[in-house]
Order: C-alpha cells, then sequence, then structure tokens
C-alpha cells in the first residue's frame, strides 16, 4: 500500500498577506481498474500566463482527462501497478477503450504499426514524470530505460509507455504542459 499524501494550496488573504487555502488528500482519486494506474488529480490551469487570483479553486473538470487543458497545465500522481500478463493479448479495440476512459482514444498508438507494448500512447504535450517510490520501464519506439526513485523523465511529445515489471506498485507524480508540435512531427 503507498502511502498517502496531502495537497496544500495557498493563496492571499484580502489584504495581501500569503495564507494556507486547503491542506487535504486531493479531492479527485480515479482508478482505470485492472489495467491501469490510480489517478490523484492535485490541480490543473487553463491558460499561461496561468491566473494568480486570492482564493482562486482548481478549475472543475468532468471526468478523468489525460492531457493538460488547451494553453495549460496538470499535474497528478500515479500509482501504477505492475503489469499484468493478459494486457498483452489485448486487442487494438481493447487499448483504444483504455485510454477512451481518459478522453484520450486518439492517444493510443495501437493499430498504428508494431508497437512495443499494448499501452503506446503519444498526446501533444511536454510531460515531467518523476519516480517518487518504486521503479517502471519507459518504452518508446526504438528502446527503453528502467526509471527508478528520483529520476526525472522529460517526455517530448513521444510516442512511449510505461511498464511496471518491478512486481510492486511504482508512484509518479506528473507534470503536463500543453504543446504544439513542430518541425513536420505529428500525432
Amino acid at each position: 500500500m503507498t502511502q498517502p499524501f496531502r495537497r496544500i494550496v495557498t493563496g492571499h488573504d484580502s489584504g495581501g498577506a500569503a495564507i494556507i487555502v486547503s491542506d487535504g488528500k486531493p479531492e479527485r482519486v480515479e482508478s482505470l481498474g485492472p489495467h491501469g494506474p490510480t489517478f490523484y488529480e492535485v490541480w490543473n490551469t487553463r491558460e499561461t500566463p496561468a491566473a494568480i487570483d486570492r482564493m482562486g479553486c482548481e478549475p472543475k473538470e468532468a471526468g478523468l482527462i489525460l492531457a493538460p487543458p488547451t494553453n495549460g497545465t496538470r499535474i497528478r500522481v500515479l500509482d501504477i501497478e505492475p503489469d499484468a500478463e493478459d494486457i498483452f493479448g489485448m486487442s487494438d479495440e481493447e487499448a483504444k477503450a483504455h485510454f477512451e476512459k481518459i478522453g484520450a482514444g486518439d492517444a493510443s498508438a495501437r493499430g498504428r504499426g508494431d508497437a512495443p507494448h499494448p499501452f503506446m500512447h503519444r498526446t501533444e504535450t511536454i510531460d515531467y514524470g518523476i519516480v517518487l517510490d518504486g521503479e517502471i520501464t519507459l518504452i518508446v519506439d526504438k528502446g527503453e530505460t528502467v526509471v527508478r526513485t528520483g529520476d526525472i523523465v522529460v517526455q517530448k511529445g513521444t510516442n512511449h509507455a510505461w511498464a511496471n515489471r518491478s512486481g510492486r506498485v511504482c508512484r509518479m507524480a506528473f507534470i503536463l504542459i500543453d504543446g504544439k508540435f513542430t518541425d513536420g512531427i505529428s500525432i
């Protein structure tokens, strides 16, 4: 069992002094079920530069969404269970349905050639992935590497998957930033 964590949000009182607005568990926690991680949605922004107001609340969202809002950011923590053997027998449609649960069916790379993992996907984002506890394997089209506690991945819109071959839960923090493909790169 991974340890709970707190989300502490600061703001300003009417006199402009810094205050703690909230201190507690993340309000949105969702699981993708037996073949997916548990998502702890920490915060998101909807514009750049981000509005900094006195007591602002996190913008509300309906359901779990993989990518950050357009021109925005997202921070979340994931608890990623070890890979189950049956994921490797998934059809292209089942893999796409997995991503549809988080509003990203088109991100699934399954069915676009020889994907080395059933959960290969790609988003038009820059993602910073920080392993908080455990280890996980980052898989890209042509290679893979083991990422361990304290390691940071800068994911630049590339096709990728996370394989947990460690036998225990891996906890990662992800900061996602809306991006735009250039140099002829596209999904």
